[in-house]
């Protein structure tokens, strides 16, 4: 039987995709012209009639179709027979797909196509190359929308087209992009190598240039041949001649109604642009201007959110006496290269510092708003000469009266750089490490209490305090997340790798801080990161002739407790050995009665005398010229027993007059130092 006689021949497919079975009639065999035997349901045992090339084009077809989600297809390809002769078919699919959109059966027909093309080879190919070029020509433009989908950046804009996968598949031989600023073209992506043009760097929109011609007319401009462009634009047409362009298009790049660049795409060995060449070149300038646009809002965000980050920031770190400070920060390698990590030091009076490290909730122009204001109402508050956790808390309550929803995690730490006494207070966040003068490097347990913000919200200010004592050349290491997170390890396994990096670096404190800092610059990441340094020098420990001294205010619960703290911390780091707690007992008390028994406030100071033996003496001045007297306890005991703790404990003690006021001191032997400690 003639396959191919005056009856149209027309079969039916039905190609279970998830099985890779096709099953046809008996007229689709006839039109693959395969017997029933010969063909076992399966679409690749077709290739005894489909030649490569032919199935390779079908191939790209329906695989097209399956992933871009249409429902349909149709295509023309080319059967051999038996005896060898050349038939074209036709064949059209329907997809079927599940509920997900995921494609699963695909039911069409195959027909005989020859009499419907007409028998001339030339005729039929033409039309199936012209088929295969709108395929072709049309992947590319969905193709590079896709990639430009991920640009994020001007600058990843540029490499996507110039990408040798991209543009360069549509015949361009390169391509020149300029940006619209301030009624000026600037070129920020130039042609083939050694084609920039002196002088068109920056251009007018009213020049003679077909880049200007373009934003002009918001029309795409298109060269089709040498001759066209020498007459149009004898200025640049000299420099153009030696490249070898035939012709070129310049695309304007419309966003919101206005051109904000402009695209020229540049041609060796072409002439002239067909209507479907010129259809894909508008499409394309239309994904290319939506990305641009994308690209140049996100540079200016950035620029604003870096600015702003900047300011926010300590501009310069303070000499601290007694201490050496290394602060670095690093932006994010992803997102938008800004946040609310900080860093800060804050001298404080009578030989003390605080220093802080945060990190505010999110990834944005608001996270760095909030983190500027939040480290200017820390600082205020330790310089006003609150407590550790009274800083914490307020600023808690502070972040929580800012009516935004963020939150904050803190950590603050107050040294006495003249006993090394560290108060630490956390607020949800890391803790520190601590680097001995070996080198090595070990965490620093800190209770903690709830982030900023979310403490005021829940009503628990109440932030525990933590005690160190940080001996000279000891190098206290404050950070926030950033430096110690890493993708598939948890936040201990940072914290450990951290410290490791710590113990095998330099000593200089700058150079370490920039060897921790590599690690992030080395692995990138999506979070942003702030470290401080804080190193006790040598030099600074105390000696002998050491003096502390704080002012107690009446009424004022925070300065008393601060005044104990300082005693505590300095009869301790001065070497007061088994006497420490007789010396807190009896400053205590003194203390005290100057509170209850004068109106004013009370200044405490503390000594180390050196004689024939080392004594530690405590003075506590107040503005009342009456001397202190014994009183009987009573019957309660509650009352009166304060001179006699003072005679009982003390070595030596007295009273001295100080202008319309006194001074009451004590002093105790303690051990002689140990020069080796």
């Amino acid at each position: 039987m003639d396959l191919y006689g005056s009856a149209l021949r027309m079969g039916r497919f039905d190609w279970d995709l998830d099985h890779g079975l096709m099953t046809m009639d008996a007229a689709a065999h006839e039109v693959f012209d395969v017997r029933a035997d010969e063909y076992d349901n399966r679409p690749e045992t077709l290739g005894i009639r489909v030649p490569p090339i032919e199935a390779h084009r079908l191939d790209e077809i329906v695989s097209h179709a399956l992933k871009d989600g249409s429902q349909a297809y149709g295509a023309y390809f080319r059967v051999r027979r038996r005896d060898g002769i050349l038939r074209w078919t036709h064949t059209q699919g329907h997809i079927l797909r599940d509920a997900t959109g995921r494609p699963h059966r695909i039911v069409g027909i195959v027909s005989d196509a020859t009499r419907e093309l007409g028998n001339s080879p030339g005729a039929l190919r033409e039309r199936a190359d012209e088929e295969a070029e709108r395929r072709r020509t049309t992947s590319i433009v969905q193709g590079t929308t896709a990639a430009l989908a991920h640009a994020r950046t001007v600058r990843d804009v540029i490499d996507v087209l110039k990408d040798a996968h991209g543009l360069a598949h549509l015949g361009a031989s390169n391509l020149v992009m300029g940006l619209v600023e301030a009624g000026r073209i600037r070129l920020v992506a130039e042609g083939p190598k050694g084609s920039f043009v002196q002088g068109t760097r920056f251009t007018g929109i009213d020049e003679a240039y077909p880049m200007s011609e373009a934003v002009r007319t918001l029309a795409p401009r298109y060269i089709e041949t040498a001759e066209d462009f020498a007459e149009s634009y004898p200025l640049l047409w000299p420099h153009i001649d030696e490249l070898g362009i035939t012709a070129a298009a310049y695309l304007p790049l419309i966003a919101q109604g206005r051109a904000i660049g402009v695209l020229g795409l540049l041609y060796q060995d072409k002439t002239g642009f067909t209507d479907e060449e010129r259809n894909v070149l508008v499409a394309l300038g239309s994904s290319i201007a939506q990305s641009l646009q994308r690209a140049m809002f996100y540079e200016q965000e950035k620029d604003l959110a870096q600015g702003l980050q900047q300011a926010m920031l300590p501009r310069t770190i303070p000499g601290v006496p007694g201490a050496e400070v290394a602060v670095r920060y690093r932006s994010a390698a992803l997102g938008r290269d800004i946040g609310g990590d900080w860093y800060d030091v804050i001298p404080l009076p009578g030989g003390r510092v605080g220093a802080v490290i945060g990190d505010v909730q999110g990834h944005d122009t608001h996270a760095a708003a909030v983190m500027g204001q939040l480290r200017i109402v820390l600082r205020a508050y330790a310089a006003e000469g609150h407590t550790p956790a009274t800083v914490m808390a307020r600023a808690s309550g502070f972040l929580h009266e800012l009516d935004t929803e963020r939150f904050a995690t803190c950590l603050y730490a107050e040294a006495d750089l003249s006993t090394g006494v560290v108060q630490f207070v956390r607020a949800g966040h890391l803790d520190p490490l601590v680097q001995l003068t070996d080198g090595s490097c070990r965490r620093v347990p800190v209770d903690g209490g709830l982030p900023l913000g979310l403490s005021a919200e829940f009503g628990r200010l109440d932030y525990p305090v933590t005690t160190l004592e940080l001996d000279p050349g000891q190098t206290l290491l404050l950070c926030t997340d950033g430096l110690v997170e890493e993708p598939g390890a948890d936040l201990d396994d940072g914290m450990r790798a951290v410290a490791e990096l710590a113990a095998t670096g330099p000593r200089d404190l700058q150079k370490l801080a920039d060897r921790l800092c590599g690690v992030i610059d080395g692995r990138g990441g999506d979070d942003d990161a702030a470290l401080l340094l804080l190193r006790r020098r040598m030099i600074d420990a105390p000696q002998s002739g050491g003096r502390l001294q704080q002012h107690v205010a009446p009424s004022d619960p925070e300065a008393l407790a601060e005044a104990r703290h300082m005693i505590r911390a300095a009869v301790r780091a001065w070497g007061a050995g088994e006497r420490a707690d007789e010396i807190e007992l009896v400053a205590d008390e003194v203390i005290t009665n100057a509170l209850m028994h004068t109106d004013g406030s009370a200044i405490v100071t503390l000594r180390v005398l050196t004689g024939t033996d080392r004594r530690l003496r405590v003075d506590v001045e107040d503005s009342s010229s009456a001397l202190p007297r014994r009183r009987d306890a009573g019957e309660s005991g509650v009352s009166g027993r304060g001179l006699l703790l003072v005679d009982r404990l003390a070595d030596v003690w007295g009273v001295d007059a100080r202008g319309s006021g006194k001074c009451v001191w004590c002093e105790f032997v303690v051990p002689a130092r140990d020069v080796r400690g």
